[in-house]
Formats: structure tokens, C-alpha cells, sequence
């Protein structure tokens, strides 16, 4: 295990371990999900586990992976982006249907900040770790930011992303099954709102409407908690 330790120590073979890590277990999850499409299996809930594993097997931290994968993390801002493509192509859509998008996206914005603002309330988190709770509800990397500015841990508010966008994607689907929602838009928005990233994963796989508006969701509601979330944490404060 020293000899491994040693060889860690390098910048080049630590990137190269954490990257390879990340990415040949997220592919085994996809590989289970595709075998066996259940809920609990869904990649961003079982690759998390597995590197978990092999961080605690190797006695490592969350600092060590951090930064072997941090080249990945700066990828979700062009991956953001790039939902602007399906976007575009559904833009008579949007068009038709803007004031409906745009109430329920100012909605969701406020009840996404004040559920998180509560939910610390309630369970008596205060100070640094209940701002970096505050933007849980937008992508990676609109959060991060809001948290760097409004004074919480930007690495600590990654995490309350990824769970929010897991247990968002899943409560979706479990949503859409039991209730009779049919229209693309509402089922787009549906995700867009309450699981980002994930959610637009999820949202394309059932359609291509489903998945532009959901993307348009998703980037618009990163906008307004970027402009709301700082207010609300000086209010609250």
C-alpha cells in the first residue's frame, strides 16, 4: 500500500487514478441500469456509492478525489451549455408557452430557497453549512457560485446537489407513474425544476420535447437563484 501511496503522490498518476475511477465506475452503473432499469440503480445514485467504496478502502479523502477529478467538474459548465442545443430546436414551443414557464419557474425558485432555508431550520442547521444548503436546487455549476458569494462551501453544496438531482429524478419518475400527467411541457418542467442535471438526464430519455424544456427550465431557474439567492441569504441571515 506505500508503494501505491508513493506512486499517488505524482500530480499526473493521481489525476489519471481518481479520472479513471470516476469514469469506469459510473460506466458499471450504467451497465446495471441497463440491465436492470430499477429506480435504485440509477448511475447517479450507484457510482456515487462504488467511488465511495474505493475512497474508504484506500483510507483516501475527499480531498485526494476531489482533485484528481476536478477537470470534470469544470466539464459540467460546457455541458450546461450545451443543453442550449434541444433548446433552440423547441423554441416555437417555448414561444407559445413562456407565461406559464416563466410563473412556474419564479415559483419553483421560491420554494426551492425556502425549503432549504426550513428544512436547516427544522433540523437545526445554522451558519456555514445551511448556506451552502440554500442553492441545492440549481446545477453544479450555478451552485457552486451562489454558494462561494453568499459564504458557504462550494464542495459541500456539489454534494447537497447530487442528492437533491438523484432524489429529484427518482420522486420524478415515481410522480409521473401515478399521476396522470401528459402534457410534455408539464412533464419537462417537472424535472427541470425539481432535479437540474439529473432531471434533464431523465426528461430526455422520455422525450425530446420533455428534454428541451426541461433544459430551459433547468438553465432559467439557474439564473434566478443566482439573482435571488444572495437577497434571500442576506435576509435570512
Amino acid at each position: 500500500m506505500a508503494s501505491f501511496r508513493q506512486i499517488l503522490a505524482d500530480p499526473v498518476a493521481h489525476l489519471l487514478f481518481w479520472s479513471a475511477v470516476t469514469i469506469g465506475l459510473y460506466s458499471v452503473a450504467k451497465r446495471l441500469y441497463r440491465k436492470w432499469p430499477r429506480w435504485w440503480l440509477t448511475p447517479l445514485a450507484v457510482a456515487p456509492i462504488l467511488i465511495a467504496a474505493v475512497i474508504l478502502a484506500l483510507r483516501g479523502s475527499y480531498q485526494d478525489y476531489i482533485h484528481g477529478t476536478k477537470w470534470l467538474v469544470l466539464l459540467l459548465g460546457p455541458a450546461t451549455v450545451a443543453f442550449g442545443i434541444p433548446i433552440y430546436e423547441q423554441r416555437a414551443l417555448i414561444r407559445r408557452h413562456w407565461p406559464v414557464l416563466l410563473v412556474g419557474m419564479a415559483a419553483g425558485t421560491l420554494a426551492s430557497l425556502a425549503s432549504s432555508w426550513g428544512l436547516a431550520t427544522l433540523v437545526g442547521i445554522d451558519g456555514t453549512l445551511r448556506l451552502s444548503l440554500l442553492p441545492r436546487s440549481i446545477s453544479t455549476p450555478f451552485a457552486m457560485e451562489v454558494s462561494s458569494d453568499i459564504g458557504g462551501v462550494p464542495d459541500l453544496t456539489a454534494v447537497f446537489v447530487v442528492l437533491t438531482g438523484v432524489a429529484g429524478a427518482i420522486i420524478g419518475d415515481l410522480i409521473l407513474a401515478r399521476l396522470p400527467i401528459v402534457s410534455s411541457l408539464a412533464r419537462g418542467a417537472l424535472f427541470g425544476l425539481g432535479a437540474h442535471g439529473a432531471g434533464t438526464a431523465r426528461a430526455h430519455q422520455i422525450g425530446e420535447t420533455e428534454g428541451a424544456v426541461s433544459g430551459l427550465v433547468m438553465v432559467l431557474v439557474g439564473v434566478l437563484n443566482v439573482l435571488a439567492a444572495p437577497l434571500v441569504a442576506h435576509v435570512l441571515r
